[in-house]
């Protein structure tokens, strides 16, 4: 394993901790609402505060995007080709109902491409780790996305516009349509896992709007080490910068695209 995914390994497992001991304590937590349907708590606060802790102790002079506290630059002031991205608990709806679907994630960039990722599922003990150029693995076994190829075949992962409403409409013509054409719709409510997902096979394909980038930089360099596609709803590469990402095995992200390019609104951002 390459030292830097190491270190973010150490990073994921500490925070881990943080959110497992407060598992056993759901009924103590303080929940707040950052705007509609999307949550905070103290644990993802700690967690985050735990992740940054261990990176910035081992990188000092690499940026920082985290989802509670911004963006940070590196602690000498000066420019890095080095940014973190972090989700110190994606999922955070599931957790305070107590519902086993929420993950830890963090992606490093080199001058804005994704460089490594670890997407760390606590309840499970399954560890999603990825560099470029050296494959995915779940806990330390290579793993590849699916061998399926048709459509009517397979399972697909999503998740509902929960933060923007305006697409909503074009979200459940695509979803109305994708239901009758595939084996099946699932919706987990933990986008980093759903992509890892699609990485170790078990979901064929992925898509959804109005992410974050930290929600989904770990998840996306997962698949593509796995021999999968991510693209935006244009079909290019521009996922983390409009929140709108497809992905799924080769031949499937292929005849999963086109559906949702179909209903996909004028105006909205690809």
């Amino acid at each position: 394993m390459h030292p830097t995914l190491n270190i973010a390994v150490k990073a994921a497992r500490r925070a881990a901790t943080v959110i497992n001991r407060a598992a056993n304590q759901l009924d103590l937590l303080t929940v707040q609402s950052k705007s509609p349907n999307d949550f905070v708590t103290e644990v993802d606060r700690a967690a985050e505060q735990a992740i940054i802790e261990v990176l910035r102790d081992a990188f000092p002079g690499h940026g920082i995007l985290a989802e509670e506290s911004g963006e940070s630059a590196p602690l000498n002031g000066q420019e890095s080709e080095f940014n973190w991205i972090i989700d110190p608990l994606d999922g955070t709806t599931n957790f305070i109902h107590g519902f086993p679907q929420y993950a830890i994630s963090i992606a490093q960039t080199k001058n804005g491409v994704l460089e490594h990722a670890v997407v760390y599922d606590p309840n499970t003990n399954e560890l999603f780790t990825a560099s470029r150029g050296s494959g995915a693995f779940l806990n330390d076994r290579r793993i590849r996305v699916s061998r399926r190829t048709r459509l009517n075949e397979a399972l697909i992962g999503t998740g509902f516009p929960f933060r923007q409403f305006d697409n909503v409409d074009a979200y459940l013509s695509m979803f109305k349509e994708l239901t009758q054409k595939t084996a099946g719709i699932r919706r987990p409510g933990a986008a980093a896992l759903d992509l890892a997902y699609v990485a170790a096979g078990r979901f064929d394909g992925f898509w959804e709007m109005g992410l974050s980038p930290w929600d989904m930089a770990a998840g996306v360099l997962l698949i593509q080490e796995a021999g999968g596609l991510v693209s935006d709803l244009s079909g290019e590469a521009n996922f983390l910068t409009t929140g709108n990402v497809v992905a799924g095995t080769p031949k499937i992200f292929g005849q999963l695209l086109p559906i949702i390019q179909a209903w996909r609104p004028a105006n909205m951002q690809a």
